[in-house]
């Protein structure tokens, strides 16, 4: 997707930029910080963090190196930033590319971030599209070490590459004013992931509410095993001796990692709750 900016500019500049600057709304950010600037060039990852090709007045690309130091996503953490000329004539517009896999492979993966304001009120808003999807996420916030498979931080490179984003998550996806503008795992209820509730021998279990099922199974002093797009986490009540007696038997753990299991249980309780 490409913006009008500078053509056949003065100057231009690569930024090689490493740490945790993949799956945390990195691209989007220089995209527009790019075009605010009126520059013209590209970003894209790589398999050693982002790539920044930028040409335009020189005083505009030393405000955006000011800028990804300064405003860079909460929660990227800016290593190392190297810079080195540019010559020729920058394209016409500022574009995210493809990824590319050829650098050294250093890249770090953010952290699984928590639920944003702004997706918290879809959730729960019943004239959304995505009204009680737990699954909704975007740049700001959602899975991201847990499903990552490979490097760079791109959707085939996820779990999340079996599910084909529908029409709609499309455009939020290609739309710069979006904030699920290159939000990698983005889903909704028609093309993303969904709950189901399935009994010990993995069959399934029809029920019109698999969170409410587990919650009745948690308070009947049964464990249920919570898969994510990331992996599974035992649950129980950790306030059920019985039930905390169980885990530990059948995970066959010494007290300190049944202790630390239990303390998950009570974290995924509050969330069930």
């Amino acid at each position: 997707m490409s913006t009008s900016g500078a053509c056949g500019s003065s100057a231009g500049r690569r930024l090689r930029i490493a740490g945790v600057v993949q799956g945390v709304g990195f691209r989007p950010f220089v995209h527009r910080v790019a075009r605010e600037e009126k520059l013209a060039g590209s970003v894209r990852n790589d398999a050693g963090g982002v790539v920044v090709e930028a040409w335009g007045e020189s005083e505009a690309l030393a405000r955006l190196r000011r800028r990804i130091e300064s405003e860079a996503p909460t929660a990227a953490q800016i290593r190392e930033l190297r810079e080195e000329p540019l010559g020729g004539a920058g394209p016409s517009g500022f574009a995210i590319l493809g990824s590319a896999s050829d650098a050294e492979r250093c890249v770090s993966i953010a952290a699984d971030l928590a639920p944003c304001d702004a997706c918290l009120a879809e959730l729960r808003d019943t004239s959304n599209r995505r009204f009680g999807y737990v699954f909704t996420n975007c740049t700001a916030c959602g899975p991201r070490y847990t499903i990552a498979q490979d490097v760079p931080w791109d959707r085939d490179n996820t779990t999340m590459a079996p599910f084909t984003m529908c029409d709609a998550c499309r455009r939020e996806y290609q739309d710069p004013a979006d904030r699920r503008f290159h939000a990698q795992p983005n889903a909704c209820p028609v093309c993303g992931q969904r709950l189901a509730w399935l009994g010990a021998a993995g069959e399934p279990i029809e029920t019109e509410d698999a969170i409410e099922a587990a919650s009745r199974a948690l308070a009947a002093g049964r464990i249920v095993a919570l898969r994510g797009l990331g992996g599974f986490h035992l649950v129980c009540d950790a306030t059920n001796s019985e039930a905390v007696k169980r885990l530990r038997e059948r995970k066959r753990a010494p007290r300190r990692e049944a202790e630390a299991a239990v303390r998950l249980a009570l974290q995924a309780r509050k969330i069930v709750e």
